[in-house]
Protein backbone atom coordinates (compact mmCIF):
# COMPACT_ATOMS: atom_id res chain seq x y z
CA UNK A 1 0.00 0.00 0.00
CA UNK A 2 1.26 3.46 -0.89
CA UNK A 3 -0.10 6.77 0.32
CA UNK A 4 -0.11 9.44 -2.39
CA UNK A 5 -0.34 13.14 -1.41
CA UNK A 6 -0.40 16.30 -3.50
CA UNK A 7 1.62 18.44 -1.07
CA UNK A 8 3.41 18.03 2.22
CA UNK A 9 0.62 20.03 3.88
CA UNK A 10 -1.71 17.07 3.25
CA UNK A 11 0.17 15.29 6.04
CA UNK A 12 -1.69 17.54 8.49
CA UNK A 13 -4.91 15.59 7.83
CA UNK A 14 -3.46 12.09 8.30
CA UNK A 15 -2.41 11.94 11.97
CA UNK A 16 -2.83 8.40 13.28
CA UNK A 17 -3.03 6.89 9.80
CA UNK A 18 -1.12 3.77 8.80
CA UNK A 19 0.49 4.90 5.56
CA UNK A 20 1.58 1.53 4.30
CA UNK A 21 3.92 -1.43 4.47
CA UNK A 22 7.13 -1.49 2.47
CA UNK A 23 8.35 -4.37 0.37
CA UNK A 24 10.83 -6.90 1.70
CA UNK A 25 14.57 -6.11 1.62
CA UNK A 26 17.18 -8.83 2.10
CA UNK A 27 20.02 -7.97 4.47
CA UNK A 28 23.31 -9.22 3.01
CA UNK A 29 26.71 -9.76 4.57
CA UNK A 30 28.09 -7.28 2.06
CA UNK A 31 25.73 -4.56 3.37
CA UNK A 32 26.69 -5.37 6.94
CA UNK A 33 30.41 -5.24 6.10
CA UNK A 34 30.00 -1.91 4.29
CA UNK A 35 28.12 -0.49 7.27
CA UNK A 36 30.90 -1.72 9.57
CA UNK A 37 33.46 0.06 7.38
CA UNK A 38 31.44 3.27 7.33
CA UNK A 39 30.87 3.34 11.11
CA UNK A 40 33.96 1.59 12.48
CA UNK A 41 31.76 -0.98 14.26
CA UNK A 42 33.56 -4.23 13.45
CA UNK A 43 32.12 -6.33 16.28
CA UNK A 44 32.47 -10.01 15.39
CA UNK A 45 28.73 -10.73 15.68
CA UNK A 46 28.34 -8.57 12.57
CA UNK A 47 31.43 -9.22 10.45
CA UNK A 48 32.89 -12.65 11.31
CA UNK A 49 30.59 -15.36 9.90
CA UNK A 50 32.77 -18.24 11.13
CA UNK A 51 32.96 -17.05 14.73
CA UNK A 52 29.32 -15.93 14.70
CA UNK A 53 28.17 -19.49 13.89
CA UNK A 54 29.02 -20.43 17.48
CA UNK A 55 27.81 -17.14 18.93
CA UNK A 56 24.51 -16.26 20.57
CA UNK A 57 22.60 -15.82 17.28
CA UNK A 58 23.97 -18.77 15.25
CA UNK A 59 25.33 -16.45 12.57
CA UNK A 60 26.07 -12.83 11.82
CA UNK A 61 23.45 -10.18 12.46
CA UNK A 62 22.87 -6.70 11.08
CA UNK A 63 23.84 -3.72 13.17
CA UNK A 64 20.80 -2.19 14.85
CA UNK A 65 21.69 1.15 13.34
CA UNK A 66 21.87 -0.40 9.87
CA UNK A 67 18.29 -1.56 10.34
CA UNK A 68 17.29 1.90 11.55
CA UNK A 69 19.12 3.55 8.63
CA UNK A 70 16.68 1.92 6.21
CA UNK A 71 13.89 4.21 7.53
CA UNK A 72 14.17 6.78 4.70
CA UNK A 73 14.03 4.02 2.10
CA UNK A 74 10.93 2.46 3.67
CA UNK A 75 9.15 5.79 4.22
CA UNK A 76 9.89 6.83 0.64
CA UNK A 77 8.45 3.55 -0.58
CA UNK A 78 5.10 3.97 1.19
CA UNK A 79 4.66 7.77 1.08
CA UNK A 80 4.74 9.74 -2.16
CA UNK A 81 4.34 13.52 -1.98
CA UNK A 82 4.13 15.35 -5.30
CA UNK A 83 5.10 18.86 -4.15
CA UNK A 84 7.63 19.94 -1.53
CA UNK A 85 10.93 21.83 -1.65
CA UNK A 86 12.99 19.69 0.71
CA UNK A 87 12.70 17.00 3.35
CA UNK A 88 15.09 16.94 6.30
CA UNK A 89 15.70 14.27 8.91
CA UNK A 90 15.02 16.14 12.15
CA UNK A 91 15.67 13.39 14.67
CA UNK A 92 14.29 10.51 16.68
CA UNK A 93 12.05 10.23 19.71
CA UNK A 94 12.24 6.55 20.56
CA UNK A 95 14.27 3.66 19.21
CA UNK A 96 14.39 0.09 20.44
CA UNK A 97 16.02 -3.04 18.99
CA UNK A 98 14.01 -5.92 20.54
CA UNK A 99 15.33 -8.69 18.25
CA UNK A 100 18.28 -9.30 15.91
CA UNK A 101 18.17 -9.29 12.11
CA UNK A 102 20.09 -12.34 10.89
CA UNK A 103 22.17 -11.78 7.77
CA UNK A 104 20.21 -13.26 4.89
CA UNK A 105 16.84 -12.38 6.44
CA UNK A 106 14.30 -10.15 4.75
CA UNK A 107 12.92 -7.11 6.54
CA UNK A 108 10.21 -4.59 5.86
CA UNK A 109 8.51 -1.77 7.75
CA UNK A 110 5.00 -0.66 8.61
CA UNK A 111 4.83 3.14 8.59
CA UNK A 112 2.29 5.15 10.61
CA UNK A 113 2.01 8.93 10.76
CA UNK A 114 1.93 9.56 14.52
CA UNK A 115 1.60 13.32 14.26
CA UNK A 116 1.96 16.24 11.88
CA UNK A 117 2.07 19.88 12.81
CA UNK A 118 2.65 23.10 10.96
CA UNK A 119 5.73 25.13 11.78
CA UNK A 120 6.89 28.56 10.67
CA UNK A 121 7.29 29.25 6.96
CA UNK A 122 4.98 26.47 5.76
CA UNK A 123 7.18 23.69 7.13
CA UNK A 124 5.39 20.55 8.31
CA UNK A 125 6.95 18.50 11.10
CA UNK A 126 5.92 14.86 10.72
CA UNK A 127 6.56 12.11 13.26
CA UNK A 128 6.46 8.60 11.83
CA UNK A 129 6.14 5.37 13.74
CA UNK A 130 8.16 2.61 12.12
CA UNK A 131 7.70 -1.00 13.09
CA UNK A 132 10.18 -3.22 11.32
CA UNK A 133 9.41 -6.87 10.66
CA UNK A 134 11.63 -9.87 9.91
CA UNK A 135 10.05 -12.36 7.54
CA UNK A 136 8.93 -15.45 9.45
CA UNK A 137 9.55 -13.99 12.91
CA UNK A 138 7.17 -12.42 15.38
CA UNK A 139 9.37 -10.04 17.36
CA UNK A 140 10.20 -6.78 15.62
CA UNK A 141 13.91 -6.06 15.18
CA UNK A 142 13.35 -2.32 15.51
CA UNK A 143 10.58 -0.01 16.65
CA UNK A 144 11.23 3.70 16.20
CA UNK A 145 9.75 7.16 15.96
CA UNK A 146 11.50 9.37 13.44
CA UNK A 147 10.83 13.03 12.70
CA UNK A 148 11.05 14.72 9.32
CA UNK A 149 10.65 18.34 8.30
CA UNK A 150 8.95 18.95 4.95
CA UNK A 151 9.36 22.39 3.32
Amino acid sequence: MTTQLSTHRDLLTLTGTELGTSGWVEITQSQVNQFAEATGDHQWIHVDPQRAKTGPFGGTIAHGYLTLALAPRFIDEVLHIDAYDAVLNYGLNKVRFPAPVPVGAKIRAVITLISAQERAGGTVEATFGIRYEVEGRERPPCVAETIYLYR
